[in-house]
C-alpha cells in the first residue's frame, strides 16, 4: 500500500518535515517515491509548501494520506475539508468534578 506521510529531517529540537509518497512497508526514514512538499512547524509563521497538482495527482491514484498529512493538505488547499474526515484518534479529556 502506498501512503503519503511525513519524513522527519533537521536537527534536534528543530524538525523539518517532507511530505512524501512512500510504500508503507518501508522505514520511516527510508527511500521514498516522490516528495510533494515540506513543512517547518518551528518557524514563525509556520512554513508549509505543498505542490497541489502533485498531491491531487497522487490522491487520484489512490494514495492514502496519514491524518496529519490530510490536515496539512486541507490547510494548503490541496483537498477540501469534508465532514467525512475521520475523527481525531485522541479522546477528549474528562473534567474532574
Amino acid at each position: 500500500m502506498v501512503k503519503m506521510r511525513l519524513f522527519r529531517m533537521g536537527d534536534k529540537k528543530n524538525p523539518i518535515y517532507r511530505v512524501v509518497v512512500v510504500d508503507s512497508r518501508k522505514a520511516a526514514t527510508g527511500e521514498y517515491i516522490d516528495c510533494v512538499g515540506h513543512y517547518r512547524p518551528t518557524c514563525d509563521p509556520v512554513e508549509l509548501t505543498i505542490d497541489n497538482a502533485k498531491a491531487q495527482d497522487w490522491l487520484a491514484k489512490g494514495v492514502q494520506p496519514t491524518e496529519t498529512v490530510k490536515n496539512l493538505l486541507v490547510k494548503a488547499g490541496a483537498i477540501e475539508k469534508s465532514s467525512k474526515l475521520s475523527p481525531s484518534k485522541t479522546k477528549a479529556k474528562k473534567s474532574n468534578k
